[in-house]
């Protein structure tokens, strides 16, 4: 889950990373108020989980005399097509430099991936692109609470090495909050010292409960009503709804449709024993994206029975076209409930696929 700045700033504080003084306000009308404990210019950050803020229009400056109109437009404004519903108003600070630091779980060397560059700030993607060289890479095994001296001074270079203890502490944070990315960018030089200006952090969805977090605040209406079935869903860009019992059989279904050059709307994995009511509650909830053609529903009947998946895929009473591939236990009852009302069975996940690539186009 990813964390509003003001939050990341709070986490990042409480490890001894200099953070901007600021407070947030959730109407413009908060303003008049709290203006007097405000430094005379100042900058205002929409809160919002999309990235590219400030080309966006969403971090604007602004000083005592013209800062209540200032955040009277920034509530108004879309980010990126988000409302601005909490502003972060914090110190204008005097940047001498500006340099980019992060941490992430690299999955395949199962290592933290420390970057740092002395060439942050929103052009950093640019940078990556056209410039590669420019950004110092470490490797760190998980297992270490700390990043060793050596390591630190060859990511820093010619950096001023204040801004080590700043490094360290990020680390501490991606660990001590289950972080898959920590991020700060830029983090900035000042005569006053370095100041993480901006803050980014990803929270592992597997930790939220761990972290204290209740709730996961970047899933959709429809991951949240999975969840609450405990189906494994991911929505997608594509037509193709997709219901399958197994990690394995619902991705093989996913390759299948690409093959034939389809494209899925979701991933959905019922789990083991799917009785009718579970099947029913997978139907609909595939059924509720406006974006779904045609349902394929793919199962094998172990502990599964067919009969009743069947019945749950006629009780969902779903529009759309729901094409079906049981195999396995009362696989011959399941084909006799589902030819008496209308629906097609195949007999292989292949034909299955390419009917439902057929059905869309």
């Amino acid at each position: 889950m990813k964390l509003l700045e003001y939050e990341a700033k709070a986490l990042f504080a409480e490890h001894d990373i200099p953070v901007p003084r600021g407070m947030v306000i959730r109407s413009p009308d908060e303003l008049p108020d709290r203006i007097k404990d405000l430094p005379p210019e100042f900058v205002l950050k929409a809160q919002v989980e999309v990235g590219g803020r400030g080309k966006a229009g969403g971090i604007l400056m602004a000083d005592r005399k013209n800062g209540e109109h200032i955040a009277r437009e920034l509530f108004g404004k879309q980010i990126r097509g988000v409302p601005v519903r909490e502003v972060l108003i914090e110190e204008r600070l005097a940047i001498t430099h500006e340099y980019y630091a992060s941490i992430a779980v690299d999955r395949s060397s199962k290592q933290a991936l420390i970057l740092f560059t002395e060439s942050g700030g929103v052009d950093i993607e640019t940078l990556a692109r056209e410039n590669p060289d420019a950004i110092r890479k470490a490797s760190l095994p998980l297992l270490l609470n700390q990043i060793p001296p050596f390591m630190l001074r060859d990511l820093l270079g010619s950096a001023p090495k204040e801004l080590g203890p700043v490094i360290q502490n990020l680390y501490r944070v991606f660990l001590s909050r289950d972080a898959l990315l920590a991020e700060i960018n830029p983090l900035v030089t000042t005569p006053g010292g370095p100041f993480a200006a901006d803050a980014k952090l990803i929270i592992d969805d597997n930790a939220l409960n761990r972290q204290g977090i209740t709730q996961n605040r970047d899933l959709t209406e429809r991951e949240r009503e999975a969840e609450k079935h405990g189906f494994s869903y991911v929505e997608l860009a594509g037509t193709i709804g997709v219901i399958g019992n197994g990690a394995g059989l619902t991705m093989a279904t996913l390759d299948l449709i690409e093959y034939y050059q389809g494209k899925a709307a979701n991933f959905l994995d019922v789990g083991g024993g799917a009785d009718q009511e579970r099947v029913m509650h997978a139907v609909r909830l595939v059924a509720a994206d406006p974006s779904v053609k045609v349902i394929v529903v793919n199962l094998l009947g172990g502990i599964t029975r067919c009969d009743d998946v069947a019945r749950g895929i006629i009780s969902a009473g779903i529009s759309q076209p729901v094409i079906v591939r049981l195999a396995g236990t009362n696989e011959e009852e399941g084909r006799k409930i589902l030819d008496g009302r209308g629906y097609r069975m195949l007999d292989s996940m292949e034909e299955a696929v390419q009917a439902a690539v057929e059905a869309v186009q």
